[in-house]
């Protein structure tokens, strides 16, 4: 949940409150204060500045959709996903739905928009306990008069009203002062903009009265940020598909220069452990040492996969940080529309390019119409930390790394086809839910870590355990023979795509575990002696033709398994076509 923005560097040691990094079991005794707000108005950035602490992500009040939680002394803050209005998303309805459960809120706008934001929400805060924060205070030019404003819309609504710079709030100290800092001193207000310091936003929350239904007084301005090329008709799509695409290329760069080198060293590091290991009882053995060994795999695991999975979550949280992420989902959202998808999803498919378990749940935020439909077109066209290393290993085996190029062209025109042809009609004419342009700002270190720790933390609480428990079970199963007798079964079937019998176990592997593409590279001379129409075939088949077990079980569990049903039977029959077009139409042509 990115909302803007993001406080200056803080010392843990120097935060009130901030009680073992912010993962302390709740208090019964604590506050409980939920902040409510849009998308992008700064909720996550004042939270973190209030406490200083680390969020824990907790599903709040038995609900589906995790929030983060923010705990001070004697103060539990929540940060509620976004609302978005205009779209029926998951994340809207369970921070509806928290609000009936909770007597305590702030109500969160932006001072470049107060007016709507306090029409649309006002309604569905009624009657409640809380108070209103002003963010991005720093974009009000006329910071006397505005001020002046704004306490004249606190005595109108009659609950304190403070408006805050959430980038620059001071922080609050350890005696639960003021901490100097040279964007605020020590004091009420910044002399720079004029806006609240942390300790008075926090009497205010604690200070909260009955919320109304609306408000009789206007602020009367709307501040618009400055258009910028993602805004122009036709350059926008295009500059924000080079955004998405940059980290892809970053991916590559450092495949082909780091990790390639890397492997074989962290390879020779760790063969005395597979050598040990080969001298353990059988089914030990394969488990720690064999081809699918919990030894064996850890150099791809720690040199190719993890770091890709960093490359695109630190890029998507500095996109997110910025307020790059909605410029760009607005910009494709007329191109995306015509294939089922909005712009909000295209990012939640590159997402997945990281990994599909974070890119996967943060759907939830997408539309009921569209949110199946982006689902699928993360699990067929997202080619996750473990699949796109291992496709560029491949490549650089067989000394074509340039193929890249046609397979991401191929494997980016399929899936555009894939969900034009699945999506319902009514995706097509979806509308995109956002109602006003986020200001650009330079991201910072702590905000993009922030952003980024969400997608690590799936990687490791969720990806890891079950890569773990595949290698497990994929060892068990070469040590038993099953892995060959189901390659062998399946060995005619390749020779409709014009493959070797050898790229049958490669194929079942990678509807595992997708770094099993890498298996095409354990025969180094067959794999040489393909063409490279067939090295791509073989390489898009085994890593589209289904998702793998961590994906499926992700779906299932935000879906249901009849869904996950469907969309594999789905999928295998589009690969499969697509996998056969790509075949018969390069074998003709080259």
């Amino acid at each position: 949940m990115s909302d803007g923005g993001d406080p200056d560097e803080t010392n843990a040691g120097e935060i009130s409150g901030e009680i073992s990094g912010g993962t302390r079991e709740h208090d019964r005794d604590d506050e409980r204060v939920v902040l409510v707000g849009k998308e992008s108005v700064g909720k996550t950035a004042l939270a973190a500045a209030l406490t200083g602490a680390t969020a824990t992500d907790e599903n709040v009040g038995g609900s589906t959709v995790s929030s983060e939680v923010y705990r001070a002394d004697g103060l539990e803050i929540v940060d509620t996903p976004g609302i978005t209005l205009e779209a029926d998303t998951e994340t809207t309805r369970e921070t509806l739905a928290e609000l009936e459960r909770t007597d305590r809120v702030v109500l969160v706008v932006p001072a470049t928009d107060v007016d709507r934001d306090l029409a649309d929400l006002l309604p569905l805060v009624q009657g409640r306990t809380g108070s209103i924060v002003v963010t991005y205070w720093d974009k009000v030019e006329d910071t006397d008069g505005a001020r002046q404003v704004i306490a004249g819309l606190e005595d109108d609504l009659a609950v304190p009203v403070v408006p805050v710079d959430a980038r620059n709030l001071s922080r609050v100290a350890a005696d639960g002062g003021v901490a100097r800092s040279d964007a605020s001193p020590v004091g009420g207000t910044s002399t720079e903009t004029g806006a609240t310091d942390a300790r008075s936003v926090l009497e205010a929350i604690r200070g909260g009265a009955e919320l109304p239904g609306g408000a009789a007084t206007h602020v009367g301005w709307q501040i618009e940020p400055p258009e910028t090329v993602f805004e122009r008709p036709y350059l926008g799509p295009i500059a924000s598909g080079l955004v998405l695409l940059l980290p892809a290329l970053v991916a590559v760069w450092f495949a082909n220069t780091v990790a390639g080198r890397l492997d074989p060293l962290v390879g020779g590091a760790l063969e005395p452990a597979v050598g040990w290991a080969a001298t353990l009882p059988g089914p030990l053995a394969a488990i720690l040492g064999g081809d699918y060994g919990l030894l064996s795999m850890g150099p791809f695991l720690f040199v190719w996969a993890l770091p890709t999975m960093l490359i695109f979550a630190l890029f998507m949280g500095a996109y997110k940080a910025s307020g790059l992420v909605t410029r760009v989902t607005t910009a494709l959202h007329p191109v995306m529309r015509r294939v089922g998808l909005t712009g909000r999803d295209l990012v939640r498919v590159v997402m997945g390019f990281g990994c599909n378990v974070p890119a996967v749940t943060s759907t939830r935020s997408c539309s009921d119409c569209t949110r199946c439909t982006t689902i699928s077109a993360i699990s067929f066209g997202s080619a996750c930390s473990y699949q796109f290393p291992a496709t560029l290993a491949v490549f650089a085996a067989v000394g074509m790394p340039w193929l890249v190029g046609p397979y991401l062209a191929i494997l980016v025109a399929t899936t555009l086809i894939y969900v034009r042809l699945i999506a319902p009609p009514e995706a097509r004419t979806t509308t995109m839910a956002v109602d006003r342009r986020t200001f650009l700002e330079w991201p910072r270190p702590r905000a993009i870590w922030r952003e980024a720790r969400t997608s690590l933390a799936s990687f490791v609480r969720t990806a890891l355990p079950v890569f773990a428990a595949i290698c497990v079970v994929a060892a068990i199963l070469e040590y038993a023979g099953a892995l060959d007798r189901l390659g062998v079964t399946l060995e005619p079937a390749m020779g409709v795509f014009a493959l070797p019998a050898e790229a049958a176990l490669p194929v079942v592997l990678a509807s595992i575990r997708k770094d099993g593409i890498a298996l095409l590279t354990a025969d180094t001379a067959g794999v040489a002696a393909l063409s490279p129409v067939e090295v791509l075939v073989a390489v898009y088949l085994a890593g589209v033709l289904l998702p793998c077990l961590v994906t499926a079980i992700t779906v299932a569990r935000e879906v249901s398994w009849t869904f996950v049903a469907t969309m594999l039977a789905r999928q295998a029959g589009a690969a499969i076509g697509f996998a056969l077009v790509i075949a018969w139409v390069g074998t003709a042509l080259f």
